[in-house]
């Protein structure tokens, strides 16, 4: 899309200045970066640092031609450029402002809608500690993380156009009912239906297959449980495959009708998914905890050997890591830790309002309040990484500005500014809100307020994407997300809207010279609510109103 119409973006800036560098063939070299902290946004937008350009120029200086190429650049997303300056630093640019807000503010929907590049392609999402969950009281804290980033993954792999499908179904009402208080949304049922003749299918290969042999009491042998049915030497299997990635520690696989009702919908799932997909494939990740890691691991192998075919071939596991609670004498489980968290924000809720908490409308914010508390301290860090919980810590539970409940409270701030503004509307003492394109954003001059554009509005589809990637096409069992990306972007969205919000009145005295520059600013605001909704979405939390 040209400059001047249409969206422009960050990724496509940073390559398009790149290019506008490159002196020999092939792909231009990554020089430059978008600066992000308020101290480098006062004097520029972009820098190539004098270090990445000493060896692409002569003592790191630009010639004036390229620096004016660089100055007239035109191409497809991205923004018109201000300047562009040699300094000690190396080589700045600065966009041209008023328009870049003009552009964006004109179009806010088509710049934070999230970018749609999966072509229909088909995924399975396997929460592996949803298939022994037997009830409340078993899930633990590590287990509850796995469902938590798979529900979250799922969702933003949804909005970049993939079909997910979701495995296990969870039909214990029990569970569903804890799920549900937590905005996890998770089938009842299968998509496909069972065919318990595929068990038997799968007994019948692995009683062909050289590597399971049926259990047998042998002299000296300890006795297995009596639901082992095969015993499967997945070590010869793995040599035998020079598979790479797997625990060194998997021998002898103790194979139940559990793990085999297990693979069965697996593959069943695979299959259905296989025929819809665009060229007959489906991927299928294994997002489990590393509590669960080894096991998932026997059933993957298993599938592997069981099928040869190209299903197996497209496993990967994400696993998430171990989450500690400082301080704790006893294991927490999910539903105390669930229970916690409530009353912390019941409580804190009752010292700030009293006694309009017991309205009916407090009961669903509370909950709201409760579930972004958990997600967030949850999804905050990256999934690879262990978490250390403190279920004493107050500001969870306030306005901490790391925590669920202050990007909950910015929400609900932006809520109210906008309310406001349409009761003094009502009464008189605004004008209805002018068309966009009739705003005057050259008014837009407090540094926080292109903080909030080129740091949030503008780069949010591709924090969505960066959310959504999936390296399925690399080595090893393993795979990372940043599953962290939206709440962290969410934590520094909330903290520089809030210093904003704090420091400019954004509806000021009703006076007619004023208003422009009161509008201006409004839209803006309007940007960054959509912008804090949109990514609240794809947590399955609502935007609150009040708090």
């Amino acid at each position: 899309m040209e400059t001047g119409g249409g969206r422009f973006g960050v990724s496509e800036t940073l390559g398009a200045l790149n290019a506008a560098l490159k002196k020999k063939p092939g792909p231009p070299a990554s020089v430059w970066f978008k600066e992000s902290s308020a101290r480098n946004l006062r004097s520029r937008d972009f820098l190539a640092p004098q270090a990445a350009l000493r060896p692409l120029f002569p003592g790191g200086q630009v010639p004036k031609d390229i620096i004016e190429d660089v100055i007239s650049l035109k191409c497809p997303g991205v923004p018109p450029l201000q300047s562009c300056q040699q300094t000690p630093l190396g080589l700045t640019v600065q966009l041209q402002r008023p328009a870049a807000f003009q552009q964006v503010l004109n179009s806010i929907a088509e710049f934070t809608k999230p970018f749609q590049s999966a072509g229909g392609q088909s995924i399975i999402l396997n929460c592996t500690p949803l298939w022994s969950w037997r009830s409340l009281d078993m899930l633990s804290l590590s287990n509850l993380r796995a469902i938590l980033v798979t529900d979250h993954l799922a969702e933003v792999l949804r909005i970049q156009g993939l079909n997910v499908h979701l495995v296990p179904a969870v039909p214990d009402e029990g569970i569903q009912k804890f799920l549900h208080q937590l905005r996890v949304d998770w089938s009842s049922e299968l998509e496909t239906t069972f065919i318990p003749e595929d068990v038997l299918a799968l007994k019948q290969v692995l009683s062909q297959c050289p590597y399971a042999t049926v259990p047998g009491l042998e002299p000296g042998q300890t006795r297995l449980a009596d639901d082992v049915i095969f015993k499967v030497h997945l070590k010869n299997f793995l040599a035998q495959q020079s598979l790479e990635g797997y625990d060194p520690n998997l021998d002898v696989c103790l194979v139940t009708e559990e793990k085999l009702r297990v693979l069965a919908q697996l593959r069943q799932m695979a299959l259905r998914c296989a025929g819809t997909g665009p060229g007959g494939c489906c991927r299928v990740v294994h997002v489990v905890s590393c509590e669960g890691e080894f096991q998932q691991q026997q059933v993957d192998l298993l599938w592997r050997m069981l099928d040869l075919g190209a299903h197996t071939a497209l496993q990967k596991h994400l696993v998430c890591g171990p989450v500690k609670v400082a301080n704790s004498p006893s294991p927490v489980g999910a539903p105390q830790y669930f229970q916690l968290r409530r009353c912390q924000m019941y409580e804190a809720s009752v010292m700030k309002y009293g006694d309009l908490v017991q309205d009916n409308s407090w009961t669903e914010i509370i909950s709201v309040l409760t579930s972004a508390a958990m997600r967030f301290e949850m999804l905050s860090t990256a999934h690879q990484s262990q978490i250390f919980l403190n279920l004493e810590d107050s500001s969870i539970s306030t306005k901490g500005t790391k925590s669920g409940a202050f990007v909950m409270y910015n929400c609900a701030r932006l809520a109210t500014l906008f309310k406001t503004y349409q009761q003094a509307v009502e009464q008189g003492a605004y004008p209805a809100f002018p068309p966009a394109s009739e705003l005057n954003f050259s008014l837009l001059r407090e540094e926080g307020e292109w903080l909030l554009l080129f740091n949030y509005i503008l780069p949010f589809p591709e924090t969505l994407s960066q959310a959504a990637q999936l390296p399925l096409s690399s080595k090893g069992i393993r795979i990372t997300a940043s599953t962290e990306a939206v709440c962290k972007f969410l934590i520094h969205l909330s903290m520089d809207f809030s210093s904003y919000y704090n420091r400019v009145h954004i509806l000021g005295e009703p006076l007619p010279h004023l208003f422009s520059q009161m509008f201006a600013r409004l839209q803006l605001m309007r940007g960054v609510r959509d912008v804090i909704h949109r990514a609240l979405a794809t947590l399955h939390l609502p935007p609150l109103s009040q708090i």
